[in-house]
């Protein structure tokens, strides 16, 4: 990192630089049980995507390097099985020990059986089912994304839902609902779609009532033939350009999906006459892609997140360091790591900091916004962004 990094060195030279030993060295320095260690353990799973793993690692070191941070020390753990992540948790689950990692249900319910050793978790795993007791979640939760959108549609809004059919698209269809009832909104429709968009075109239509409104305009346009007036062929002319008659029962459109298939489902939507100059486009953190931003039919359209300018600073270090661009989840550990570092600062106890992440009464700065923790789960405080040539802008 210093040899990488020379500028920061010289920035701050009244401070210690990072060396190597405050990642890999195992030195335990707390001795009270009642305390939290300042020696605590990241588990990766060896199987993982290498490059998941890399991120996250290079992140975290980045985070003590940009931070200086001097007072907490990070070991690596990689284990293949569950055996090998229980023989890990026999020898190092002790009280007072933090553990970072676990991106799956089964390694988190492994740990979770540790608790009562006085341990923390911080996981990654997506499943809220599991927060609680020592459990602490951390990752981007759809749920923020969604509270945040339906605080902001107008009064009365009528909403409709199109998703993919997998893990992501299934997840938000089931929490919408929950969202939906708090809100002075109401779900009129929604449809899903393959994952490989082979029925994505009659999903559309099903959704927005394409071959009923379809069918509408045939029968007007026939009754305006039968007329020889001036109004009727002047209203039939007018007409014989549209593709369907009437407008569509919904406002605003969620479509929370990305990757290629947002850029060919977007195109879609207007081609059946789901018209974005009449309904509301409407996205959700996956969206935070400038990918999307020049498709012609999402400019107008909206999302939940964070403008990229509050975290040009990460990206342009971690790809200046480490010669790549990051995954867009390696901002969670480095904001992780000032978390871990006040707690060690403040001399807390486990207990002490579970009452107190659980509090609601203090918030983070992160590089993805004010985040505080709720039921042991991560919630993050989002803005509305809207798409408009090329570029976001916030709304709120």
């Amino acid at each position: 990192m210093i040899k990488k990094y020379p500028n920061k060195v010289e920035e701050k030279k009244e401070k210690k630089p990072l060396t190597k030993k405050n990642i890999t060295e195992e030195r335990p320095i707390k001795t009270s049980q009642n305390i939290i260690f300042n020696e605590m353990e990241i588990l990766l799973p060896e199987f993982l995507d290498e490059i998941i793993s890399k991120n996250l690692i290079n992140s975290f070191e980045l985070s003590i390097y940009k931070k200086e941070i001097n007072n907490i020390q990070l070991n690596i753990n990689k284990y293949y099985n569950l055996d090998e992540l229980e023989k890990i948790l026999e020898k190092k689950a002790t009280s007072g020990k933090i553990f970072i990692g676990t991106f799956d249900s089964d390694s988190t319910k492994l740990i979770k059986k540790y608790c009562n050793k006085g341990i923390i978790l911080f996981s990654f795993t997506v499943d809220e089912s599991l927060s609680g007791d020592c459990i602490f979640l951390i990752n981007f939760f759809p749920k923020d994304d969604l509270e945040t959108i339906f605080n902001y549609f107008p009064n009365g809004s009528k909403i409709a839902l199109l998703y993919p059919e997998n893990f992501y698209g299934f997840h938000i269809n089931e929490i919408i609902d929950d969202v939906v009832s708090k809100s002075k909104s109401i779900i009129v429709a929604r449809a899903s779609y393959n994952e490989d968009l082979s029925n994505a075109r009659k999903a559309i239509k099903q959704l927005g009532k394409y071959e009923l409104r379809k069918k509408e305009l045939e029968r007007q346009k026939n009754i305006l033939k039968n007329k020889n007036d001036e109004i009727s062929k002047k209203a039939l002319k007018k007409i014989e350009k549209f593709e369907t008659a009437g407008n569509v029962d919904f406002t605003h459109l969620i479509l929370p999906d990305y990757s290629i298939r947002l850029l060919e489902i977007a195109p879609l939507l207007p081609f059946y006459d789901i018209d974005p100059q009449k309904v509301q486009f409407v996205g959700t953190g996956v969206w935070d892609d400038k990918a999307f931003f020049t498709e012609p039919a999402l400019q107008g359209a909206i999302f939940s997140g964070i403008e990229e300018m509050h975290r040009d600073e990460f990206f342009s270090d971690y790809t200046y360091v480490y010669k790549e661009r990051p995954l867009r989840t390696a901002t969670i550990p480095y904001d992780l790591v000032g978390v871990l570092s006040y707690l060690v600062n403040e001399n807390f106890s486990i207990q002490e900091t579970s009452n107190l992440l659980n509090s609601g009464k203090i918030k983070f700065d992160g590089i993805d916004g004010k985040f505080y923790f709720l039921n042991n789960v991560i919630s993050r405080e989002l803005n509305i962004l809207k798409i408009q040539n090329g570029y976001v802008k916030k709304l709120n």
